[in-house]
């Protein structure tokens, strides 16, 4: 089956591919094996070079690459131009810090000298999304490079040619043809580059059912993984938040990249005392959003990546409503060419309600009154997922209780959850395991060597 390239706003096919034949594979594997061999022995000043320089190619090239990300799974073009800022600043990062980060690190024993040396595994694997198409595989191709490993992509197939286009600028930035390469291999294709004694270990960021299937391949042969799976965040409003600042945040936070973001607010958990002005207010915010071109500068929020997407999204709001909510705005597809959701906002799941507990990935917000701070973590916490979360309160007393208690990889106070590349990011139960980004990210692949001299 041919690997297609399909614009979300208007359902038109762009480009398709064939995926790679088994020989094709073949050659990347070998030649990326080979390639970890010699640039394993390269100088951390080369390997900042290239960063800088990929660096360089994406903020010189930042609207042609939106372009592309926008054309291919509808963000809008200015989150996609900044995504490609964002992962400029990412190759930044690494270049300055990495070399500190896997320093030597002398640890006084009883011997003549001991130390800690890290060193790279090897060829990785990294299976990737659709929904941050570029910063997701930057955010591992960065430290990937930096710490002498070399890359293997197997990308979304909905977003091919951003694949390529990564690819691209880090042979451009001066990365050997082995260092990162792309591979447009169908999923089940994946089992069989996993198996491969070649590849040392692999990274995913997706879906819960993809991460158990990569985690349980590798597992089998006793691979390094980490995994960034799914995420239903909190978003938590005290009597004390600013609540200005919480309600416009809070219409930012559900409808970032269109709605589909595994950080992005999903659960509002809002104190009795507050919670009518907030669901009033909020209501209105999401109902004046913009739908419509991605590529229009004015527009808000752009299609879904896929029409299965938006068919998922669209029966989890049917039964949300049919387990007993309330659809305050929005509720049903746009009747345009594309794959438009509005901007919409559910009250009222019961928590018997399997939608409860499911991760809603499109601009739905499903917002819960609560009586106190003790509710709120209980609400919280009931979720198998613990990615991010978002509390808002100017109560320190408060504050501690929810950074102490949120069951989560990232507990973000008075500000939206984001990813930085200074920050580890990552989750905890069904959001996976393991950490990317600061010095967290660029030492789980590697091989954290302890020499004892005696």
């Amino acid at each position: 089956m041919a690997i297609a390239s399909i614009n979300p706003s208007t359902g038109h096919v762009l480009r398709t591919f064939e995926p790679l034949a088994d020989h094709a594979a073949e050659e990347k594997l070998e030649l990326a094996w080979t390639t970890f061999h010699e640039w394993k022995k390269t100088p951390f000043s080369l390997r900042r070079q290239v960063l800088l320089n990929a660096a360089a190619i994406l903020d010189s090239e930042k609207r042609i690459f939106g372009e592309i990300m926008t054309t291919e799974m509808g963000k809008t073009i200015g989150s996609a131009v900044a995504e490609a800022e964002k992962c400029a600043l990412g190759c930044r990062y690494y270049a300055e810090t990495g070399e500190r980060h896997l320093a030597i690190e002398e640890i006084p024993t009883g011997a003549s000298r001991s130390y800690v040396e890290y060193q790279p595994l090897g060829p990785v694997l990294a299976v990737m999304p659709w929904n941050f198409p570029f910063w997701q595989v930057f955010r591992f191709a960065a430290p990937t490079l930096m710490a002498g490993n070399v890359g293997l992509l197997k990308h979304a197939s909905n977003v091919p040619q951003c694949a390529l286009a990564i690819e691209d600028i880090l042979h451009r930035a001066g990365a050997p043809k082995g260092a990162f390469q792309t591979l447009l291999i169908e999923s089940g294709q994946v089992e069989s580059i996993l198996n491969d004694d070649r590849v040392r270990a692999a990274t995913l960021t997706g879906s819960e059912p993809a991460g158990a299937s990569v985690a349980s391949h590798a597992g089998r042969r006793i691979k390094k993984t980490v995994l960034e799976l799914g995420g239903s965040d909190p978003f938590i409003v005290m009597p004390s938040a600013d609540l200005d600042a919480a309600i416009s945040t809070a219409v930012k936070a559900r409808t970032i990249n269109n709605g589909q973001s595994c950080i992005a607010a999903k659960r509002f958990l809002i104190h009795d005392s507050v919670y009518d002005q907030f669901e009033a207010r909020f209501t209105e915010g999401m109902k004046a959003l913009k739908v419509g071109d991605p590529m229009d500068d004015s527009t808000q929020v752009g299609p879904l990546a896929t029409e299965a997407i938006l068919r998922e999204l669209h029966d989890q709001v049917g039964r949300a409503v049919d387990s007993g909510a309330r659809i305050l705005t929005g509720g049903s597809p746009i009747a345009r060419p594309g794959n438009y959701y509005p901007p919409t906002v559910l009250a009222g799941v019961p928590r018997s309600s399997p939608i409860f507990y499911e991760e809603l990935f499109g601009p739905v917000a499903m917002l819960f009154r609560v009586r106190d701070h003790h509710e709120a973590l209980d609400i919280a916490n009931d979720s198998p997922f613990g990615l991010g979360s978002s509390v808002w309160t100017r109560d320190p007393a408060e504050t501690d209780h929810f950074i102490q208690g949120i069951e989560s990889g990232q507990v973000f106070v008075n500000s939206m959850t984001a990813s930085d590349p200074r920050l580890p990011f990552g989750g905890v139960k069904h959001s996976g395991y393991g950490r990317e980004l600061a010095s967290f990210g660029i030492r789980e692949f590697v091989n954290i060597k302890t020499v004892f001299i005696q």
